[in-house]
């Protein structure tokens, strides 16, 4: 009993955080489910297209999210790599921001990257 009113009190703090990171006054419930699904979309295009599959049968709002964000960081490193010279440092660049953004994902955060994490949000709205 003691436990399941632990994860409730932490879902329920989860939640909040959530509901202030979207800048939004609703709450938004966040399962196990779209934790799995925003864990499996950063893990490579087939982890997507698995996590687009499953979001097709629940949907929430935090799983959107980073399903738009990791697509857009897929798309990025397809580009940046194809600079010669560069391309090294910019995939071990892009992989630390993958294993931030995963971390992110596994702990319940909505954390928008910086630079793009707008411009992914708003131009990758096909994922509805």
């Amino acid at each position: 009993m003691r436990y399941k009113a632990m994860e409730k009190q932490q879902n329920t703090l989860i939640n909040h955080h959530l509901s202030s990171a979207c800048n939004s006054d609703k709450s938004i419930k966040l399962s196990d489910m779209s934790k799995l699904i925003s864990v499996l979309s950063y893990l490579t295009l087939f982890g997507w297209i698995l996590a687009m599959f499953l979001y097709g049968q629940q949907k929430s709002e935090f799983s959107r999210f980073h399903l738009r964000q990791s697509l857009g960081l897929i798309i990025t490193a397809a580009l940046l790599t194809l600079i010669p010279l560069i391309g090294w440092f910019v995939s071990i660049m892009l992989c630390l921001i993958w294993i931030f953004c995963v971390y992110q994902a596994l702990i319940g955060n909505i954390y928008k990257l910086p630079i793009l994490g707008d411009f992914f949000q708003k131009n990758l709205d096909f994922i509805d």
